[in-house]
């Protein structure tokens, strides 16, 4: 080991053993806190980042894929419910044209692929059936795309073509939804869906589309198309209805003032109607045709209309009355004419939906207390509560005004426990702010005390060493010292060193014999007093930062 290192160790080992056990337990954990903290770091930077393969995938899709990634030794991980496969992020793109060269996500190739896969030989139904199953599976994909929504299925009910036209059916259509974690379609979307799947069959409606979710809510119902069911329609009748009125109240009694009920009632028949009119033309019939005939009969008819007259008999055989009678009472004559004149024909045809407004009833209660309601007249508010929420009294409807005393005694507890809850949250907030604000100025002042005392006992030993080169900056310069070297052959002969060093000025005095480190020692003595007699202000500060390093801290 080179001996730049091995001082370095050395110097390191003796700072270390000249640890407290505080310094040394806090050391410990420092560095088992480093060592985790690395340890922790590596496997976060080593870890792959994964990407998503495929999304919105069916169970059988998924378990082949899986199967594959298996297959090549790719690891991956499901999400979603198992809709979602994700593998690192270099394996992305390679295992996704492995899977498209396998055929998978198999369940994504319908639709119009379907029909390259008939053959020339299919029969009529196979290929109508086919069809069928391909525009279904177009429809799926399309729904799918949309916001929210996660797998789709559409499946269609079309009927035979018939030369009865009064036999006639509109197809039908029924769409299942299965949505994300946590979404949910709107009304817009699912009148899209509807919208989307009826313009795609020839013949079919937007009322025969039928959507229901995996919860098995009917969003659009076959009949009464994507507005839902009755109960639904006056609900939101009602809510609309209420803020209406609510707002206008509000704005003009002042908020909590008056309080609305709306109850309304919906049809929940659906029917087709059908009239016709007639009207005739600007300016008068305009005759399309016209006949007309003339029968005439008697004396007057011809040459032999003098005839004798009579009842004919058995094989039309004339039985004479016995009388003769004169032709001109027995004349007959018929004038008939038939004339086709020109009107005009409507006829109209409605399709009655469910959720018509059979009748609503609303309730307005208003405060007594309150200095703008009474002030304010009664039958203004009636009169503007009827226009604000259309009431016919023709069609039942009917709206009931009344002040009286509200009841605020819950409201006021209700006060008084938020303002309570809201003190405890803000005097929690303050402790725990006061926790917080004690736990990390405690830390602080731990954390500067252990750096104070190690940056102490680090300016110590750092100080002794200065103070030494301090005390060897003097070492150029020249002292007299008494001092000389006996016999040079002991110190060859290895024995200890001695020197002579006449401490008595008298010629007779006896020689004092001094080791190696006595001399060193001499000389650093005479070094501090020969610095204390240049500078002495210089060496009293020096002789007090040595007396203050050895204090004991």
């Amino acid at each position: 080991m080179p001996v730049a290192v091995k001082n370095v160790w050395a110097r390191l080992s003796a700072y270390v053993q000249g640890f407290t056990a505080a310094q040394r337990t806090i050391a410990i954990l420092v560095i088992a806190a480093l060592v985790l903290g690395g340890i922790a770091l590596a496997s976060w930077l080593g870890k792959a980042s994964y990407a998503p393969l495929f999304t919105g995938l069916a169970a059988a899709d998924a378990s082949s894929v899986t199967d594959q990634l298996t297959t090549d030794g790719v690891p991956y991980q499901l999400t979603d419910g198992g809709a979602t496969i994700l593998v690192p992020q270099g394996s992305v793109y390679s295992e996704r044209l492995k899977a498209a060269a396998n055929g998978l996500p198999s369940s994504n190739e319908g639709g119009y692929s379907l029909l390259d896969q008939m053959g020339v030989t299919s029969s009529e139904f196979q290929q109508n059936v086919t069809y069928k199953r391909a525009i279904e599976g177009e429809l799926a994909k399309t729904i799918s795309a949309m916001d929210g929504v996660q797998t789709a299925s559409v499946q269609l009910a079309i009927p035979e073509k018939t030369v009865f036209v009064s036999e006639e059916k509109d197809p039908t259509a029924s769409v299942f939804i299965a949505t994300k974690n946590g979404a949910q379609l709107t009304a817009d979307q699912v009148q899209a869906i509807v919208h989307l799947t009826s313009a795609a069959v020839e013949g079919m409606q937007p009322t025969d589309v039928s959507v229901v979710d995996s919860k098995g809510q009917t969003l659009s119902a076959v009949g009464t198309g994507a507005a839902g069911s009755g109960t639904d329609q006056a609900a939101d009748y009602d809510q609309a209805t209420s803020k209406k009125i609510q707002d206008l109240l509000d704005t003009t009694l002042g908020a909590g003032n008056a309080t609305v009920v709306v109850s309304a009632t919906m049809n929940q028949n659906t029917g087709t109607k059908t009239s016709e009119s007639y009207a005739s033309p600007t300016g008068g019939p305009v005759a399309l045709n016209e006949s007309s005939t003339s029968e005439q009969y008697g004396a007057g008819s011809g040459a032999g209309g003098a005839g004798a007259t009579g009842v004919l008999g058995p094989d039309n055989i004339a039985v004479p009355n016995g009388s003769a009678t004169s032709g001109a009472g027995n004349d007959y004559k018929n004038e008939s004419a038939t004339k086709n004149n020109a009107v005009d024909h409507t006829t109209e045809t409605t399709q009655i939906p469910a959720g018509a407004l059979e009748n609503q009833s609303v309730s307005v209660a208003l405060n007594a207390k309150a200095a703008s309601v009474q002030n304010a007249n009664l039958q203004s508010i009636n009169d503007l509560v009827s226009r604000a929420a259309g009431i016919d009294t023709t069609r039942g409807d009917k709206i009931a005004v009344a002040m009286m005393n509200f009841d605020t005694t819950a409201a006021a507890q209700a006060a008084a426990a938020l303002k309570a809850q809201q003190q405890a949250d803000q005097q929690a907030s303050l402790w725990a702010t006061i926790r917080t604000a004690g736990i990390v100025i405690g830390s602080l002042l731990a954390l500067i005390a252990i750096m104070w005392v190690i940056a102490r006992r680090a300016r110590r030993q750092e100080r002794e060493a200065v103070d030494l080169g301090e005390l060897d900056a003097f070492s150029g310069e020249t002292f007299q010292l008494p001092l000389t070297v006996d016999e040079p052959e002991a110190l060859r002969a290895g024995d200890t060193p001695t020197v002579a060093l006449p401490t008595l000025p008298v010629e007779d005095a006896p020689t004092e014999v001094l080791t190696t480190e006595e001399i060193s020692a001499e000389r650093r003595r005479q070094d501090i007093q020969a610095l204390a007699e240049r500078d002495p202000k210089r060496t009293a500060d020096l002789l007090r930062g040595l007396l203050d390093d050895r204090a004991p801290v």
